[in-house]
């Protein structure tokens, strides 16, 4: 089993940055994907990125490539992702997702899910 507990949201201003971090508990990530994906009021939820832990490769929606980052934190059990030129649009809860065998741009090649954290973009 993996606990993951996501970090970072808030309110920031068109333009501005802002960076998310997913901590997971329970297992060690040797194996896994780990995954990012939102979700806005009304509207289904999308991929956003995803990195592999072995290997460290890392796929990105067309939405956010060359604005957004996801990483893995040095030394620690935990994912990021840095957010930059952030657009209203990018508004939404923002979930942590994890594998331990597969990794896609749909929800159900996930086993594993954080809470979400609310990221609000100002005009």
């Amino acid at each position: 089993q993996v606990q993951l507990v996501e970090s970072g949201g808030g309110l920031v201003q068109a333009g501005g940055s802002v960076r998310l971090s997913c901590a997971a508990s329970g297992r060690a990530l040797r194996n896994y994907a780990m995954g990012w994906f939102r979700q806005a009021p009304g509207k289904e939820r999308e991929f956003v990125a995803v990195f592999i832990w072995s290997g460290g490769s890392t796929v990105y929606a067309d939405s956010v490539k060359g604005r957004f980052t996801i990483g893995r934190e040095n030394a620690k059990n935990t994912v990021y992702l840095q957010m930059n030129s952030l657009k209203p649009e990018d508004t939404a809860v923002y979930y942590c997702a994890a594998s331990p065998s597969r990794w896609g741009v749909t929800g159900s090649a996930y086993d594993y899910w954080g809470q979400g954290t609310q990221v609000t973009v100002s005009s």
